[in-house]
């Protein structure tokens, strides 16, 4: 396993698709001797754990956002993340916008029930595991505290 060499391509690609920090790719290739598809599940493994262990930390950083549907449908989603930096963040910023719109879209009653919806943009996985993508990404936990949807 520590024989599998390399290269600084695969470690730029993966970084790429996933998002995670050059060690953490790099060790994901080493551990799949190569393979960028094992070394994609084995972070996705790893960020999970990560999402687990956030789960408890206070998110007291927060961001407002706002989505009107052709001025129909306007949403107000109140995002929260540990830190200033994180909800500066382009991976938070459009994991607001994609929720504000999802709400628009699916018009939840409560935040549990947004969590367990199919997600708008891909009905394969619930709002929650894209939350906890976003989680593992940025290395804090992320909450969605409140929202209000109101349409005429």
């Amino acid at each position: 396993m520590a024989d599998t060499i390399v290269t600084a391509e695969a470690v730029q690609k993966l970084r790429e698709v996933t998002g995670a920090g050059v060690m953490d790719c790099r060790k994901a290739l080493i551990e799949a001797e190569g393979d960028v598809d094992r070394a994609k599940a084995i972070l996705a493994e790893k960020g999970l754990e990560k999402v687990e262990k956030r789960a408890g930390r206070e998110a007291g950083a927060g961001l407002v956002e706002s989505y009107v549907h052709n001025e129909r449908i306007g949403v107000l989603l109140d995002v929260r993340a540990e830190t200033d930096f994180v909800v500066r963040s382009e991976p938070f910023r459009a994991l607001a916008h994609d929720l504000a719109m999802h709400i628009a879209a699916a018009a939840p009653e409560t935040v549990e029930e947004l969590l367990a919806q199919p997600y708008v943009k891909d009905e394969s996985k619930p709002v929650k595991d894209v939350i906890g993508e976003v989680i593992a990404k940025v290395g804090e936990n992320v909450t969605v505290n409140k929202f209000f949807r109101l349409e005429v």
